[in-house]
């Protein structure tokens, strides 16, 4: 089964264990390694990317285990979760498991440091250090679409539009800290259940200009 883990950690601090789920064999042997673990179920919007960087925070302080599912691509690993657990598939989803039996479940946007925090204080030890933050799905799109943007090459409209939908359709597995700074121009795309042209005119938030330049200093 392969790990993914950070790089760069410290030699002293075990770093994060973080492994692909592709098969029902690797959601069974991933469970009899690890008897404390956790599956993360991982949709195809930024629900996902927003729920992984909840968990990401307290994964850097506590020592989990993390099997991570991507539903579209690995289904029948993601069926065998749900037959072995009787617990309704949604995505994302996060499942806590000791001794390969499940003992809490939290799904879409419900989960939350609140959520999260008494089952973590409760049930996963706190690791000796703190380990880094996961890697992203890559920043580079958004580099790129906000280059344009500075460039003039996009109009303001052009932008926000092309930009929101990137982060709607963004289900990568990062930080909590890459999650914040992406969604810091146009907040949540679920909020505009009418359209995207809910969103109103770019300028609304401010002079959008500057404001995408510092983002794009802050990923740099």
């Amino acid at each position: 089964m392969t790990q993914t883990h950070d790089a760069q950690n410290d030699a002293s601090t075990p770093a994060q264990v973080l492994v692909p789920l592709t098969t029902p064999e690797d959601v069974d042997t991933f469970l009899k390694e690890y008897p404390l673990a956790a599956v993360f179920k991982a949709g195809t919007c930024h629900k996902t990317m927003q729920g992984f960087g909840v968990l990401e925070t307290f994964l850097q302080k506590h020592d989990l285990p993390v099997g991570f599912i991507r539903v579209v691509d690995w289904r029948p690993a993601s069926n065998h979760v749900a037959e072995r657990t009787g617990i309704t598939h949604q995505s994302p989803q996060l499942i806590l498991f000791q001794d390969g039996q499940p003992q809490f479940e939290v799904n879409n946007w419900d989960i939350t440091p609140e959520a999260l925090a008494p089952v973590f204080t409760a049930h996963v030890p706190v690791r000796d250090g703190v380990a880094s933050a996961a890697q992203g799905g890559g920043i580079e799109p958004y580099r790129r679409l906000m280059r344009a943007y500075l460039d003039g090459q996009l109009s303001d409209w052009a932008f926000q539009d092309q930009y929101v939908t990137m982060f709607r359709d963004d289900a990568s597995l990062r930080s909590q800290r890459e999650f914040e700074l992406l969604s810091r121009l146009f907040g949540d795309p679920d909020a505009y259940h009418g359209g995207l042209h809910q969103l109103g005119a770019p300028q609304e938030r401010g002079d959008l200009r500057p404001r995408v330049a510092e983002l794009l200093s802050e990923l740099n």
